[in-house]
């Protein structure tokens, strides 16, 4: 059962939390010209640190998700960036992802999340079929519970049920777009790219086992 009562206080506390603006774009340059660091994972570190590595990523998804704009890019470049997953270029090519080019249909914190598993659990053959399939079994399994904690997969209603209280696609006009941002929208955005993020590593580190 969705827990509505503490999405709505995470809501909140994204709404009055203090952004370090200058360090999240800071960051995000230093990204964008030094490119995504690789990382040779480690199994039993990872599984070891689960929890802290989840919490990284979910507070990650959120910056990101504010300073970008973007909930697509935000949440996929804190998987890739975790996960030493991909380049900048992917991140460039998330950008009319939130809400599927602003229609208001899948959740950005999906579609950032399904990049990753592609890029993780994909194979350079592609003519491996049995990566292929092992994917999308993952990202059903991702998405059922993003679902489950959420309620909805759908930008228009995550916006309507959890984030703002009433419909609006941000997307559809400057007049929506602007009253979506007086209304606080990209920081309480945030919700669907941090749980996304979380729940996408979570599942990655899991596969680790």
């Amino acid at each position: 059962m969705v827990d509505y009562e503490a999405l709505q206080a995470k809501v909140q506390e994204l709404a009055e939390r203090a952004w370090d603006v200058p360090a999240l774009e800071a960051k995000i340059r230093r990204l964008a010209a030094e490119g995504i660091p690789r990382k040779k994972l480690d199994p039993k570190e990872m599984l070891a640190n689960k929890e802290q590595i989840l919490d990284r990523v979910q507070r990650r998804a959120e910056e990101y998700n504010f300073i970008l704009k973007n909930c697509a890019q935000g949440t996929a470049l804190a998987l890739m960036e975790e996960f030493g997953l991909g380049n900048i270029e992917i991140i460039k090519a998330l950008t009319p992802f939130p809400g599927v080019g602003g229609t208001g249909e899948i959740c950005g914190g999906i579609t950032g999340s399904l990049i990753t598993f592609g890029l993780y659990f994909g194979s350079d053959d592609r003519l491996d079929y049995e990566a292929m399939n092992r994917t999308i079994l993952n990202a059903q399994r991702f998405m059922a519970s993003f679902e489950g904690e959420i309620g909805h997969i759908y930008c228009a209603d995550i916006i309507e049920k959890v984030i703002l209280g009433h419909r609006l696609n941000p997307g559809e006009s400057e007049e929506a777009m602007i009253t979506f941002t007086n209304e606080k929208g990209f920081e309480k955005c945030g919700l669907p790219p941090g749980i996304g993020a979380r729940l996408a590593a979570r599942l990655i580190i899991d596969s680790m086992k």
